[in-house]
């Protein structure tokens, strides 16, 4: 598990995290989502202890990870400038990593390049952004982490190495319980693939939780009584109504209720219309944040 409680970092008096929370399950495969500058790269350095916290706590199963070897060895962090890597052949680049891990497994990495189709013997800046990052996944899944940590890992990957790469890692989850951290400014591509999902706002965790909680409880409803003046003045009055839209005699609603909240308006109120539609996940934060929040709409 991930544990960070009350983080804060600053770079040359500005503030970059406060009071920052994150809890991140064993086995779990998790989406930190924010627009560009929110923090979630400081977060992920801290993760990995490149970065010391000004204050507060960063745990892996209890241990501090700053200048802790042991803990660090089972971490594998794939960053979104992969400079550190060009002066290498992927050949060179897999027998450094074989030598940093000790559970390093080299079947494993010749079956993800064969997979991927990489020339071992070619320098890795000579590759192109996306298949360098297949590379780097590469090396750093074979050293067979318990944590894998990934920095906007979808850019430059076309459909068919996306798929290939979310099927290890979801495997990986199911078969070893390793753990996952995914940061992206991309929410639609966490959906779907993540089991639950931060969302960072100017360096703090504004919502949190599993994806199937978050999406419990918030719905999207096409309601009508059959006309302009017939629906009652006390039609919504115990519904926690996020948004309201009519469109001639159907009014379109976002409302944060239980089925049972949503069973008991119909029986009551008995609407001529009741549907209730899916939400996707980006409706979902839109309407939890309340709307309100410029940075986590360009996000959406």
């Amino acid at each position: 598990m991930i544990n960070i409680r009350k983080l804060n970092k600053s770079f040359d008096g500005n503030p970059a995290l406060s009071e920052f929370d994150m809890t991140v399950r064993s086995g779990s495969i998790y989406g930190l989502v924010g627009t560009n500058g929110a923090g979630k790269t400081t977060v992920l350095k801290l993760i990995n202890g490149v970065l010391k916290a000004d204050s507060g706590a960063v745990l892996i199963d209890g241990r501090p990870v700053y200048e802790n070897a042991a803990v660090k060895e089972k971490i594998a962090f794939i960053p979104d400038d992969l400079t550190f890597f060009f002066p290498y052949t992927l050949a060179d680049a897999g027998r450094f990593f074989s030598e940093l891990y000790r559970d390093w497994d080299g079947g494993l990495f010749d079956e993800i390049i064969g997979r991927f189709g990489l020339d071992r013997k070619r320098k890795m800046g000579k590759f192109s952004k996306g298949i360098r990052k297949q590379a780097v996944f590469a090396l750093s899944f074979a050293s067979v982490p318990d944590c894998l940590i990934l920095d906007e890992p979808i850019d430059g990957l076309d459909p068919i190495v996306r798929r290939v790469v979310r099927k290890y890692i979801v495997d990986a989850a199911a078969d070893r319980g390793m753990t996952t951290l995914i940061s992206s400014h991309n929410l639609p591509e966490m959906e779907g693939f993540c089991d639950s999902v931060g969302v960072i706002s100017k360096g703090r965790m504004v919502l949190e939780g599993e994806l199937d909680e978050l999406t419990t409880d918030i719905h999207k409803l096409q309601v009508s009584f059959g006309g302009p003046g017939k629906r009652p003045e006390d039609a919504y009055d115990r519904l926690d109504v996020k948004r309201l839209q009519s469109e001639g005699s159907v009014d379109h609603l976002i409302v944060r209720n239980n089925k049972e909240d949503l069973e008991r308006f119909k029986n009551e109120k008995r609407p001529l219309l009741f549907d209730r539609l899916p939400l996707t996940l980006e409706e979902v934060f839109i309407y939890e944040l309340g709307g309100g929040n410029d940075e986590i709409q360009d996000i959406l």
